[in-house]
């Protein structure tokens, strides 16, 4: 839409990500005139270089990989190399896809004018770009954020890079460090691992993927020294050094790493230096913006949304508190979002997949005495023995309550998700889900038997 003489707007945003486009659409749909203010690509680092771009990779790896042991289905194949001009290629013909369909939506509304450029809050109710001000009669603050580093670290883009220059490397090599064992970290180690690379891990903390539960970071874990990816966990980094070849690593207690190249995975940090938030009153903590449960800032009319707020960095969370805001803004009084209620996935080989509380958190929670388990196994879910796959579905739940946690490990298992958020988002007890019939042979079927095998009438499983 072309923009306006008067520049005022029921809602200005300020960010094209994930949240704030999520809140430009809704709020158009319910009628509200929106500026939407982004300096990059409308979709924000989701898009264009996060969960799509390293999905399509990790797509590419297990092709490889399926290609490498095709022979025990009985399918002789050769996996000649990787061909990393077209690996990419067909990452960026997927982006560009989902690009132009999010273009269509976004200027295809007569309720949103789009506004390129880098903008700053100058007042409590005015974004400035490029010297033009936009008042809007509600701010949303959707500002992203960007690939962390260490103190110390220096990112040269070459031989110590981020997830960014990883997304766009034009060659395969020959090894890699990662350091951190979080989600990023596990799913690039994932992807060079099946291209062929020689990859270790540095975690400080004491296991891979440690925001999961307990028992899906030792699955990981094993089946990572099974596909031989190196992990070293409980050792922080020291120091990194370039050498003739690639890059020396030096963790605690003096042990050192070398390999090609490093890549920095510690995390995201909040981008909301410099946009003037703090200045207008918005309260910042380590850079987030703190809010309360209805996202609301404590200037008055001031949101926030997405990745800067603190909690899961994840799109659709900010989907889904920009859907919120905007109705919270058109007065339709939303439900508040349950944090522990947004599903988790972990898209490695194998995948990890989640929704509610760890055993560990459930505990905390309620008391150990309150808490049941059960730990479905994959062996006897037939799906995943034609997959050749190996994990569990694991229950956590109340006694003679609901089921207050789903942890899933498997290839695949993050399609199962959709399930395992119903169950919690609705606190069904395992009996109910238990009266619920799960095609066979799918491993959505593995939910189902867990379920119960907790309502105390397994099937294909012990009690």
């Amino acid at each position: 839409m072309s923009e306006p003489n008067d520049a005022t707007f029921d809602i200005v945003i300020l960010g094209g990500g994930s949240g704030g486009y999520a809140t430009a659409l809704r709020a158009a749909q319910l009628g509200l005139s929106v500026a939407l203010v982004e300096k990059g690509k409308v979709g924000g680092t989701c898009l264009h270089n996060g969960c799509i771009p390293t999905k399509a990779l990790l797509h590419a790896a297990e092709i490889a990989d399926q290609t490498r042991e095709s022979e025990q289905f009985g399918v002789k194949a050769e996996l000649v190399g990787i061909d990393m001009a077209a690996v990419n290629s067909y990452k960026d013909g997927v982006i560009s896809r989902l690009y132009k369909g999010l273009q269509g939506l976004v200027n295809g509304s007569k309720n949103i004018t789009v506004v390129a450029g880098a903008g700053r809050l100058v007042a409590p109710n005015v974004v400035e770009v490029d010297g033009k001000r936009y008042t809007g009669r509600n701010i949303v603050l959707a500002s992203g954020s960007y690939a962390k580093s260490l103190p110390g670290l220096e990112i040269d883009g070459e031989r110590v890079i981020t997830s960014d220059h990883a997304l766009t490397l034009d060659r395969v090599p020959s090894s890699a460090i990662v350091l951190g064992g979080g989600v990023i970290g596990v799913e690039f180690a994932s992807v060079w691992k099946s291209f062929g690379v020689d990859v270790t891990i540095i975690e400080a903390l004491p296991r891979l993927v440690a925001a999961e539960d307990e028992e899906s970071s030792k699955a990981l874990e094993r089946a990572f020294r099974k596909r031989k990816i190196n992990f070293k966990v409980g050792k922080p980094f020291e120091k990194v050094e370039k050498t003739d070849n690639g890059v020396k690593v030096t963790i605690a207690g003096g042990e050192t790493v070398e390999a090609e190249l490093l890549l920095v995975a510690v995390g995201r940090g909040p981008n909301t230096a410099d946009l003037g938030y703090e200045e207008q009153g918005v309260k910042i903590d380590r850079g987030y913006v703190l809010t309360d449960e209805r996202l609301r800032t404590g200037v008055p009319n001031v949101y926030a949304v997405g990745d800067i707020v603190p909690g899961l960095q994840l799109a659709h969370r900010g989907f889904q508190q920009g859907i919120f805001v905007a109705e919270e803004i058109a007065g339709q009084n939303p439900a508040v979002i349950d944090e522990a209620g947004i599903p988790r996935v972990t898209y490695c080989d194998p995948e990890l997949a989640s929704v509610g509380l760890t055993e560990a958190k459930a505990k905390e929670q309620y008391g150990a005495d309150k808490i049941k388990t059960y730990n479905y196994n994959l062996g006897g879910n037939g799906k995943s023995q034609i997959l050749k796959t190996t994990g569990f579905v694991k229950l956590v739940r109340v006694e003679d309550g609901p089921v207050v946690g789903v942890h899933m490990v498997g290839a695949r298992v993050g399609e199962l998700v959709g399930e395992a958020q119903l169950i919690y988002n609705w606190e069904a007890y395992p009996g109910e889900v238990a009266q619920l019939v799960h095609a066979h042979p799918t491993q959505n079927e593995a939910l189902g038997e867990a379920h119960l095998a907790l309502a105390g009438k397994p099937l294909h499983a012990h009690a």
